[in-house]
């Protein structure tokens, strides 16, 4: 039996049943083909374009517009650029900075050893420091910056030269940069040049020209060692101590001060890096009080001005603020090889005293050792004795009283009106062998420019020895070996070079003299402040009224009793050391003292 064949459908009707027994599998199609271009399109957008978005459009970070004050718990003053920015918070809150758009950047958290560099970092000093480490710079760490200060502060002063003391003409003796007129080789006790009247308060306007010659000066602040500030303070109080107010004292100490505040070089370190100098003892800027018969200005006891540091010819054993430098003598070779000439002369010279002394006596001290000490002279064959009182006398001779200490083995220097003498250097610059019966005298004093072991170039008698014990200087002087005294000699002609003062005109090139000594250990002691403040390193158990002891010191030795003490620790009076008050009165003296030399 056959099949019955299907019946044929028109063409149209085929296709359309075709079509539709097909269509699940085309949807499929179609949406797997619409998912795979929207895949596309999100990884086109988010990951490819989505990231050159964000880097093209976040915020560009520029260097911060001021310093960042370090976190170290005793910060130094940083001067503020941009007034509208508060200084002062944590380094992590001062990482963000503002872009150009003004938007803010989140603060990154950093590391804290990148914390602590960028503390460093942000000392406005560290550039000064840096210049230590650049071994092809010889001036690398010794840049001075020197204050333009307003001419009322140091050479107006000099053009009323007349009006700076009361009994001497002053401008004979700021002539030749301070030096004074050239002295005459009549008797052959001096060498044919280098030698000047100098006045012994003449320091501050040799110093500053010496500065003047400084081989590292700069106009860049930024890179200073140390600063120094050109004001003569020894000629601002000389010309006011007598018959003048304390307003009219104080006046150009204040002015400094107010002129020095408001320098950008000053908030640096609040005065820290800042030193001057004056050519007088300390007592004359240390008045007690602000009574009119107190004696003096009170220059040193001003805030600012116990950070700064002021060299002077005698400083205070009891403050932290002065350093003492040497008296000028009369001695200022302009060549290294005058000054070998003169030492290879004071070796060679036959000297036929055992000890000498130049001086007065002070009957209205009875302290004083100086009536025992001319009594000793005059009674010794071996001793010499040059008496200074009021009138005509050969202490007033430069050449009398060189001539007497190139004679002498030992040269006799106590006490004068204050602690300190310019005799004791014009003594040692022939060679003589000083004698000192108070440390306040020289081994407190000049500490820069002396040796710690006294013993090396001096001899030691305590006043007490004298005055009490009456002991015999000639007999004390007599049992030191020759052999010894000429080691000793050979010690303090070897130091001549530092304690004097060279020509402010020219430069010495292998030897340092008293100025180059004196702003190396200024460097030295703000270098190491500096990098004492960066490592956070802080002496809190100093003692400013034990100052004397500190530069005594060795390395790593702590203050402790010293055999010295009987000599500065002074019992308290009315809020007031004894000692202080004591040394105002000496301070006065001195200046009668003066006045007798003049006269």
């Amino acid at each position: 039996m056959r099949r019955r064949q299907a019946a044929i459908l028109p063409i149209g009707e085929q296709m359309e049943k075709g079509q539709w027994r097909n269509q699940p599998s085309r949807l499929c199609l179609v949406a797997s083909l619409s998912a795979f271009f929207w895949l596309c399109l999100f990884y086109v957008h988010f990951v490819i374009l989505g990231t050159t978005t964000v880097i093209n459009t976040s915020p560009q970070l520029e260097p911060a517009p001021y310093k960042v004050r370090s976190s170290n718990p005793n910060p130094i003053p940083v001067p503020v650029h941009d007034p509208k920015v508060e200084v002062g918070g944590k380094i992590e809150n001062l990482v963000g900075t503002v872009s150009k758009d003004k938007s803010t950047v989140p603060p990154v958290k950093m590391k804290k050893k990148d914390v602590h560099r960028d503390e460093v970092q942000a000392y406005p000093f560290m550039r000064a420091l840096r210049t230590v480490e650049n071994k092809s710079d010889p001036c690398g760490g010794r840049y001075i910056y020197v204050h333009d200060l307003p001419p009322r502060f140091n050479e107006d002063m000099l053009k009323e030269c007349r009006s700076l003391s009361l009994w001497t003409n002053m401008c004979k003796f700021t002539t030749n940069a301070g030096l004074g007129p050239p002295l005459e080789n009549v008797e052959g006790v001096f060498s044919n040049t280098g030698w000047y009247a100098t006045n012994q308060f003449a320091v501050d306007v040799i110093f500053n020209n010496r500065m003047k010659q400084y081989e590292c000066l700069t106009n860049d602040s930024s890179l200073a060692a140390a600063i120094f500030v050109p004001f003569y303070a020894g000629f601002d109080i000389a010309r006011y101590l007598w018959g003048h107010n304390i307003s009219t004292r104080d006046a150009e100490s204040l002015a400094l001060v107010d002129w020095l505040m408001k320098r950008p070089e000053w908030g640096i370190m609040g005065g820290k890096d800042h030193f001057l100098v004056a050519g007088r003892i300390t007592w004359d800027f240390r008045r007690l009080s602000d009574q009119e018969s107190d004696w003096g200005n009170k220059l040193l006891f001003l805030p600012a001005a116990k950070n700064m540091s002021m060299l002077v010819v005698e400083s205070s054993p009891w403050n932290a603020n002065d350093f003492g430098i040497p008296y000028p003598t009369y001695f200022h070779p302009a060549q290294d090889s005058e000054v070998y000439t003169w030492q290879d002369r004071m070796r060679k010279l036959e000297r036929k005293y055992l000890f000498c002394f130049a001086g007065a006596p002070r009957p209205d001290n009875p302290k004083s050792i100086r009536g025992q000490i001319i009594d000793q002279c005059k009674n010794s064959k071996v001793g010499k004795l040059l008496e200074c009182d009021f009138g005509e006398s050969k202490c007033h001779s430069p050449s009398s009283i060189m001539q007497m200490f190139q004679s002498s083995h030992f040269c006799l220097q106590p006490q004068g009106d204050s602690y300190t003498r310019r005799s004791a250097f014009d003594s040692m610059l022939a060679g003589c062998i000083p004698v000192f019966f108070h440390p306040g005298s020289a081994y407190t004093q000049y500490t820069w420019h002396l040796p710690k072991n006294y013993s090396l170039y001096s001899v030691f008698i305590p006043e007490g020895d004298i005055h009490k014990k009456n002991i015999s200087i000639e007999q004390r002087l007599s049992q030191i070996s020759e052999e010894k005294v000429k080691e000793m000699r050979e010690a303090v002609i070897n130091l001549i070079p530092r304690l004097i003062y060279a020509d402010p005109r020219s430069k010495l090139e292998t030897f340092k003299d008293a100025f180059d000594v004196s702003v190396q250990a200024i460097i030295d002691k703000v270098t190491k402040l500096r990098r004492d403040i960066v490592k956070g390193r802080k002496d809190d158990n100093f003692i400013e009224e034990l100052s004397w002891k500190y530069a005594l010191l060795d390395e790593g030795q702590s203050v402790g009793p010293h055999e010295w003490d009987p000599f500065f620790s002074k019992p308290k009076k009315d809020g007031n050391s004894e000692a202080d008050n004591s040394s105002a009165a000496t301070a006065k003296n001195s200046w009668k003292n003066e006045q007798r030399q003049q006269s």
